[in-house]
């Protein structure tokens, strides 16, 4: 179906886009689902007018008139029912493209519940997805995930859980920039898959299961008799019907060859049958991409992967699989399976009809499936483009551990909501204490610097004016808690997280930024610079221990390949911009109290440590009674 015309490039605002989209699509559904109530009335009148014709017809002596007919009428239906088909498929579509900007918009309000939220991607060992939502409920991934595949979804997933080096991420930048105009092509692609309902079928094993050995390898002696068998058993059938009965026995060698291979038939109408959604879903969307012309270095080099198929597109490959995928699907007719089975052995046929095919692609299934995958993942990471055009485009060349932002903003705050604040920090062994009273913001402005440097180093704009950054693995301590089953309290949990953390940063062990759609498991390598963002650590302690751990910590930190942000209560480590001037710097997030006695937070970030502290008054608030009883 090509793509409406007036809807082609994102020209206005992408709120009165997505709504004029909408608009549009249910017109269009509404005018489709009219045709298809009229073309079911047409082939009712036009079945109904046969049964009187023929009835008229033979009830006057006239059967060759009547037959005509009846040839006529077939002919009629069967193209009324491809035209019933094809402006079915038109109204389901409309309905699919109006649902898709419903969602746009939904997504720009911040509704995500309705999302998928990517929970089987989430280790709770991570270096940073827990901690900074990157998976679960209003979650990075909610926002960003527009995959029609599995395999799509692992790729953006893995995106994610590790940092790309910077050439990648500039490529998937060039990649996205290109298709993020057109909205109306993104759509199309989702839309397209939608059609089937099993496109999400996870197609590796299948991809695994056709290198197993050819079936027919060693049994050339097979291929004479399935060509014979059929004629033989046709050939029983018409003559038992011609009264000579004791010919069905002729059916018996049929019957056992398939009784024989019983058991292998089952396995490829398994495989073929539970992934043929899938393949459908792929063949229509890589048809709408090889139909494009490509200028980015990422686009284009899909596109060659796509096309360098033994000289038949990716498309057409997939389109005959999907066809002997639906060989087997006869097989859910247990009726009409037997019949074919005994008169023509057609599961034979197909499972011929597949090695046949599997032959032709010498490089086997997956480099066609990653190369769609990582497609559709692109497709995500432009449409998150496309929905925030006042979103920058980050510098990723930055030297390591560097970060300079302005008017930097959280992801998942909407609507206006979150404050935006200019940072920056450069060079192995800084600190930035972040001091604040309760509520002021020091945990949210972790998270965000967090989050934008994972969208950074994945290849999607980020919420700010500008953002420079270098290469980096960010790691989190932010939500440690108990573990009852491995009895581990939070503060040893804690303890944990930061032994971590000192793991990676000894110089002989740091997390890969190697991604892979297939294993997200993160693997150590070494020399990976980490950014961490410390978040009130060590809070399950008394006050002295928890001072002397953190100024330790810091102390040993500024000596190797890290940085980043620790947010504290902790007034006394804040003294450490004094005792390590090149190493730590303070900021803070301040709260003031309005004459009427309400706190007033302004999340704005300022240099030096904070000077107010709001937990006296917050427990007022609540009711609190601070003065101690008289006796």
């Amino acid at each position: 179906m090509p793509v409406s015309a007036e809807f082609r490039k994102l020209t206005v605002a992408p709120a009165e886009l997505f709504k004029e989209n909408l608009t549009h699509h249910q017109e269009r559904e509404a005018y489709f689902a009219g045709r298809h109530r009229l073309v079911a009335l047409v082939r009712l009148l036009v079945f109904g007018g046969t049964v009187v014709s023929v009835w008229a017809l033979f009830s006057t002596d006239e059967v060759l008139a009547g037959f005509g007919v009846i040839l006529a009428a077939y002919l009629i239906f069967l193209g009324l029912v491809h035209w019933h088909g094809k402006v079915g498929y038109q109204r389901e579509h409309h309905r699919l493209l109006a649902q898709l900007n419903q969602e746009e918009l939904a997504r720009l309000e911040g509704k995500l519940g309705s999302f998928d939220p990517g929970l089987r991607y989430l280790d709770t060992q991570h270096p940073y997805a827990a901690d900074l939502d990157v998976f679960g409920t209003h979650s990075i991934f909610q926002l960003l995930n527009r995959s029609t595949s599995r395999l799509g979804q692992d790729w953006l997933a893995s995106w994610l859980l590790a940092p790309a080096a910077p050439a990648t991420v500039q490529e998937r930048q060039q990649a996205t920039a290109e298709l993020a105009p057109d909205v109306a092509w993104q759509q199309e692609w989702q839309a397209r898959a939608q059609h089937f309902p099993r496109q999400e079928q996870d197609p590796r094993a299948f991809s695994g299961w056709l290198r197993q050995p050819d079936f027919f390898a060693g049994r050339a002696w097979l291929l004479p008799l399935m060509a014979v068998l059929p004629v033989l058993s046709i050939g029983a059938i018409l003559a038992a019907l011609n009264g000579y009965s004791m010919a069905v026995v002729l059916l018996l060698p049929a019957v056992l060859l398939n009784s024989q291979f019983a058991a292998i038939r089952a396995e490829y109408y398994e495989q073929t049958t539970t992934i043929r959604d899938a393949l459908r879903a792929a063949h229509d969307q890589l048809v709408l991409f090889e139909a494009g012309e490509w200028k980015s270095p990422a686009l284009r080099r899909l596109h060659r992967v796509l096309h360098d198929t033994g000289g038949t597109a990716a498309a057409q490959l997939l389109r005959r699989l999907s066809g002997v995928a639906g060989w087997f699907s006869a097989r859910q007719n247990p009726a009409v399976a037997g019949v074919l089975n005994t008169l023509l052995l057609w599961d034979l046929w197909g499972m011929w009809q597949l090695e046949r095919w599997k032959r032709r692609l010498t490089g086997g299934l997956e480099p066609l499936l990653e190369a769609a995958a990582e497609l559709d993942a692109l497709v995500s990471l432009a449409a998150f483009r496309a929905a925030n055009p006042g979103f920058a485009e980050p510098d990723v060349t930055a030297p390591a551990l560097t970060l300079e932002a302005r008017q930097l903003g959280h992801p998942l705050l909407f609507g206006g909501e979150g404050v935006r604040n200019d940072f920056q920090t450069s060079g192995l062994g800084r600190t930035v204490i972040v001091t604040g009273s309760n509520m002021a913001g020091k945990s949210t402005f972790l998270r965000t610097v967090g989050l934008n440097l994972v969208l950074a180093q994945a290849g999607a704009v980020v919420p700010a004016e500008a953002l420079r950054c270098g290469p980096a693995q960010v790691f989190t301590a932010m939500r440690t808690h108990d573990n009852l089953a491995e009895s581990t309290s939070s503060f040893y949990a804690e303890l944990k997280r930061l032994r971590l953390l000192l793991d990676l940063t000894d110089g002989s062990a740091a997390l890969s930024t190697e991604s892979s759609a297939t294993n997200n498991e993160q693997r150590l390598t070494t020399n990976q610079p980490v950014f961490y963002l410390l978040d009130e650590i060590l809070k399950g302690t008394n006050s002295q221990d928890r001072h002397r751990g953190a100024r330790a910590l810091v102390y040993q930190l500024r000596h190797r390949a890290a940085s980043g942000l620790i947010s504290t209560h902790d007034l006394e480590l804040a003294a450490l911009e004094t005792d390590l001037p090149t190493h730590v710097r303070n900021v803070s997030f301040n709260s003031y109290l309005q004459p009427d006695g309400t706190l007033h937070f302004d999340y704005r970030l300022t240099p030096g440590m904070c000077r107010s502290f709001n937990a006296s008054q917050l427990m007022r608030l609540m009711g609190i009674v601070l003065e101690e009883p008289g006796l």
